[in-house]
């Protein structure tokens, strides 16, 4: 096993900068660095020189020894100024040791998985908290890394494995006379699983949507003002506005932190009808993005008269508040006039779909759950027919507990793996 190391900070000039290192000969090195009298395990603070004994900086030495350590190897941490020069010396240093590479991008946090230190979901919270931009994002990101997936579904898993072991009891002593009917508890579990799937599946869209962001649609007509109201909510000028109408021809996109949801707004072209090729191409685009669209705010005098069908839970408010004599439900870029009640709707309508969110956030996630719940549900089925086919309702049981196994990453996981870890810094 190669001794790995990379900065673990972020590029650039920083403060202090730190450098970790996981691995067999993680502790040799250090010591070669910060001298032979290095503690084990702790801290301390040391004159870090390379292998001529010309100093390279002073900094804070971190030892952990396996398996008490995040990779569940020693791992050695230093933490020394973050000057560009400094960093690059130290690093250059290291790679000029035996048995010492630069990691690769995710791999000390794929050690930490090979090793027993953390499950697949786990994994994907760590890689959803480091790029969390909202505080929904971020209790979503600590809630799967403090492991309540993988606790969940291991509770699952547990229970399966109940109910298999009952079936499996009555298939050995088939000959015999068994005195207790295994039926009820069998469904009894069946049921609880199935119950708790089917709820956590259904959330799985909606927390996938806090993971990546809700996406909100600004429609209505030409000159109707949506470029101007996109501009005053993202606070800069991020879409052209002009008096001529059909200025916006392409989809123009704005991410924001809306009272702690990360919210896509798509400032979508007039819609109307045009000879125009090109502003036809952008209002068809306009009508697809709208309709994927997780809310939609028309901003228009008359919805209908744009050929567009209001759907539950859309916003409509009035255009150009500005030139309206003390209007209700109407906002105005220009002046700001009902841009906070509006931001308040939004929020109000996201903050209640967020709250059936569940703990799933990734279609892996339900790929896996809706596999356990679909041989659950032929489980069921089989068990109607009696203890003759106790043997393939036992066989559709293995089979939702190898789908649970996938979902905390004990099996089939591997090109997945790669995909995941080449997210990461090289230092993750």
């Amino acid at each position: 096993m190669d001794t790995i190391f990379a900065l673990a900070t972020a590029q650039g000039k920083a403060g202090v900068a730190v450098i970790r290192l996981s691995g067999p000969r993680a502790y040799h090195a250090a010591s070669l660095l910060a001298g032979s009298d290095l503690p084990v395990r702790g801290l301390s603070v040391r004159q870090l020189k390379d292998t001529r004994g010309v100093p390279l900086d002073a900094g804070v030495v971190l030892t952990f020894a396996a398996p008490a350590s995040f990779t569940g190897e020693d791992v050695v941490e230093f933490q020394i100024h973050g000057s560009l020069a400094t960093t690059e010396a130290v690093l250059r240093c290291l790679g000029d040791l035996d048995g010492l590479r630069l990691a690769e991008p995710g791999e000390f946090t794929r050690r930490a998985l090979e090793n027993g230190k953390m499950t697949l979901p786990q994994v994907e919270g760590l890689a959803d908290l480091i790029d969390a931009e909202t505080e929904a994002q971020r209790k979503q990101a600590q809630a799967i890394l403090s492991g309540a997936l993988g606790e969940l579904a291991e509770s699952w898993r547990a229970k399966l494995i109940r109910a298999a072991a009952l079936l499996e009891a009555v298939i050995d002593f088939a000959d015999e006379e068994v005195p207790t009917d295994v039926s009820p508890e069998v469904r009894e579990l069946l049921t609880g699983v199935r119950s708790d799937l089917e709820q956590e599946i259904a959330g799985v869209r909606i927390a996938e949507r806090i993971r990546t962001g809700f996406e909100v649609a600004i429609i209505g007509p030409p000159n109707a003002g949506k470029s101007t109201l996109l501009n005053m909510l993202a606070g800069r000028e991020a879409a052209l506005t002009s008096e001529v109408a059909g200025t916006t021809r392409d989809v123009i996109e704005v991410r924001m932190d809306l009272g702690g949801l990360p919210v896509t707004l798509l400032d979508t072209a007039g819609l109307r009808e045009t000879g125009d090729l090109v502003e036809g191409m952008g209002i068809a685009l306009a009508r697809r993005r709208a309709d994927s669209a997780d809310l939609r705010v028309f901003l228009t005098e008359d919805i209908a008269a744009m050929g567009v069908t209001r759907q539950p839970g859309d916003l409509h408010v009035l255009p150009k508040a500005d030139q309206r004599p003390a209007a209700e439900n109407a906002v105005s870029g220009i002046t700001g006039q009902g841009v906070d009640q509006l931001v308040q709707q939004i929020s109000a309508v996201l903050k209640t779909r967020s709250a059936s969110a569940g703990i799933a956030t990734r279609e892996r996630h339900r790929i896996a759950m809706k596999s356990a719940l679909d041989a659950l549900e032929r489980t069921s089925a089989v068990l109607e027919s009696g203890p003759d086919l106790y043997d393939i309702a036992a066989e559709e049981l293995r089979t939702a507990i190898r789908a649970l196994e996938s979902l905390v990453g004990r099996i089939g996981v591997e090109t997945l793996l790669d995909e995941i870890f080449a997210s990461f810094c090289l230092g993750k």
